[in-house]
């Protein structure tokens, strides 16, 4: 018997040309605003309101990382880290003059710290910046070098999960087969890596105590890693991912560790900033004080 035939795909087929250029016809849901250049596209000042800090922001993973932070930090007393949350629409805000002062790379989150005067961009940047000004807060110094291995992890692995497989399963103006697989691979290939890291780190807190993803305690590292993470496994980020990739069966340890985060106050009050989505009532599109999440609804 011979060998059995192997699958035929079919593709359509792109010559590449010598040198490409944007025709404006990459389709999807952000081929509106998305070009080849970067800097400003028009004049738009940033509103500014009465705390340190000033955040400018969407409640994407990104986003969350550091209202996420702020919100726990504030509930270790740093009075120091009460913020204002503005929201940057992906429509074009990000594309205004004074975003772009702030941030150069027109990517939310950006801050400005009013007591310094010092612009902070890039998540992971933006979160050992304020653990430094609040005391090195959720970053240990016995565990100083593993908490930032994990943060710079995320910062890496993220963009596969998000470019990549978020963009081709959820947003891509039609489905294709090849990238899809390619990124679900990697995205499974990710959590794996995540569930052997909390299964160890379960094993050694022991039966039903609480576990994190390095050392003894809550740090960076959880904060970064559960908006990404954490919502996929849960069912919170891309319809239906979580049955697509199979998370109950496979990743039983990292649901755990994210049904556990999600539990804590301040990442619920974390997660609903700046979001201009969702049920009313559950969100806040801007936050300016802690009594702006008096009476939402629970999520």
């Amino acid at each position: 018997m011979g060998e059995p035939e192997k699958e035929k795909i079919n593709l359509d087929e792109y010559t590449l040309p010598k040198i490409w250029t944007d025709d404006g016809q990459n389709g999807g849901k952000f081929a509106g605003i998305n070009k080849s250049t970067s800097g400003a596209r028009h004049d738009k000042e940033l509103p500014k309101g009465k705390h340190p800090l000033q955040l400018y922001s969407l409640g994407t993973p990104n986003g969350q990382k550091v209202t996420i932070l702020l919100e726990e930090l504030l509930a270790r007393g740093y009075e120091g880290a009460e913020y204002d949350a503005w929201i940057i629409s992906l429509g074009g805000d990000q594309f205004g003059s004074g975003f772009v002062e702030i941030n150069p790379n027109s990517k939310i989150p950006a801050l400005i710290d009013t007591t310094t005067n010092t612009r902070m961009f890039e998540s992971g940047s933006i979160m050992i910046q304020l653990s430094e000004k609040f005391d090195n807060a959720f970053l240990p110094a016995n565990f100083r070098s593993e908490v930032l291995n994990w943060l710079f992890w995320q910062m890496g692995s993220a963009p596969f999960v998000g470019g990549g497989f978020g963009h081709f399963y959820n947003y891509a103006p039609y489905k294709m087969k090849y990238p899809i697989d390619r990124y679900a691979m990697e995205t499974k290939r990710q959590l794996d890596v995540l569930e052997r890291q909390l299964t160890k780190q379960s094993s050694e807190a022991g039966e039903g105590k609480d576990f994190y993803l390095v050392g003894d305690e809550y740090t960076l590292a959880d904060i970064a890693i559960f908006p990404w993470y954490g919502h996929l496994v849960l069912g919170n980020q891309y319809k239906d991912a979580d049955i697509f990739l199979n998370v109950k069966e496979e990743y039983p340890t990292v649901i755990k560790w994210a049904e556990g985060i999600m539990a804590r106050p301040a990442v619920d009050r974390g997660c609903r900033v700046n979001k201009s989505w969702g049920a009313e009532g559950e969100n806040l599109k801007e936050r300016h004080d802690a009594s702006d999440f008096d009476g939402l609804a629970k999520l």
